[in-house]
């Protein structure tokens, strides 16, 4: 069993779940109202299970997506029946606020940029560069350093932008930790946070704010969850893994990053999937993560919170694999409904 020890589109999805058939993933309950906030890395999917499961209605689900830190403070606040976010809590604040944290799927933060002449495709970067497109080292789009990972790619003088998230989110807490642990500039001058200061720039609120101020910026430079990259048909640039391969995002890519995510010694299951080996992993993969408040967990919204995460980690996995998320080996799903708050 996993040991619990601490660690490491602007959407609205209002679907209809349905108390599901007793299975060892699911236990009973009544039909409820249940609401959630936060992750928009994590809207495409509790979206795609709520539709799935609607056969199925009994229990309404309300998820508004208005970033990690928001939904970390609804579900603090009590307002919501589960918050969400792609940033893991410390054990001592779960503790403080008696929450219960688990993660429900893994999948990539991709690198999107609007580079004239550029197909979709061509563009390459590394870890370190990207820091320095992001710090302000780097200021236009053919500076030396891209060019020597693009050889033979004509690259335009074109002022590099760089778009980042303005509200406090578990994807730039997520991409911020990249940056800093392949860059030690980075590092040293910026770190981790879901909100850092940024050098310059311009922000965008989700997922999704990002992806069209991309789309609408020439020179524009961005970081979003894939299927936000993909649905919205945006230059997805390669990048080099751990191993020194350029690499594309896809979900063989993801899988393979994931494999290496070591549940049995994470702590409350927030594992660090970040850069590591294997030959075509790709280097920005991360699960997200819901927490839910231990002292409401057996009320009747409680147990429909459950109902619902019971039942993407049972029937969710085509949806899953239809938006490049990677599910849960089932020794976790079976852990974390073992560990439910009684």
């Amino acid at each position: 069993m996993i040991k619990s020890r601490a660690p490491l589109f602007g959407l609205l999805v209002a679907t209809a779940l349905g108390a599901v058939a007793m299975t060892p993933f699911v236990s009973s309950a009544q039909a409820a109202d249940i609401t959630g906030a936060g992750s928009s890395f994590a809207a495409p999917i509790y979206g795609a299970w709520g539709t799935a499961a609607k056969s199925q209605a009994g229990i309404s689900v309300n998820y508004q997506s208005v970033g990690s830190s928001a939904g970390q403070d609804q579900v603090i606040a009590r307002t919501v029946d589960f918050g969400a976010s792609d940033k893991p809590m410390s054990g001592e604040r779960l503790a403080k606020e008696k929450l219960y944290q688990f993660p429900t799927v893994m999948s990539g933060i991709v690198v999107v940029a609007n580079v004239p002449g550029l197909a979709p495709g061509q563009l390459r970067l590394d870890g370190p560069t990207l820091a320095a497109l992001y710090d302000g080292e780097i200021t236009t789009w053919d500076d030396d350093r891209i060019k020597a990972l693009n050889p033979g790619l004509k690259l335009p003088d074109t002022d590099v932008a760089p778009i980042h998230r303005a509200d406090g989110s578990g994807t730039s807490y997520v991409f911020t930790s990249y940056l800093s642990q392949v860059s030690p500039t980075w590092k040293q001058k910026l770190g981790a946070g879901t909100s850092i200061a940024w050098p310059g720039g311009a922000g965008a609120r989700g997922n999704d704010g990002i992806a069209a101020m991309v789309r609408q910026t020439e020179g524009g430079i961005g970081y979003v969850e894939y299927a936000y990259a993909a649905q919205n048909h945006l230059n997805i640039a390669k990048m080099k893994n751990h191993s020194g391969a350029f690499v594309a995002p896809t979900l063989a890519s993801f899988t393979e990053a994931a494999k290496a995510a070591d549940w049995v010694h994470a702590d409350h299951y927030a594992v660090n999937l970040l850069d590591t080996d294997g030959a075509s992993s790709w280097p920005i993969v991360t699960a997200t993560f819901v927490l839910v408040p231990v002292d409401a967990a057996q009320k009747e919204a409680g147990k429909a919170v459950r109902d619902f995460f019971a039942w993407g980690f049972q029937h969710g996995d085509a949806d899953n694999a239809r938006l490049d998320y990677v599910g849960l080996p089932q020794t976790v799903k079976t852990d974390i409904l073992a560990n439910w708050p009684k």
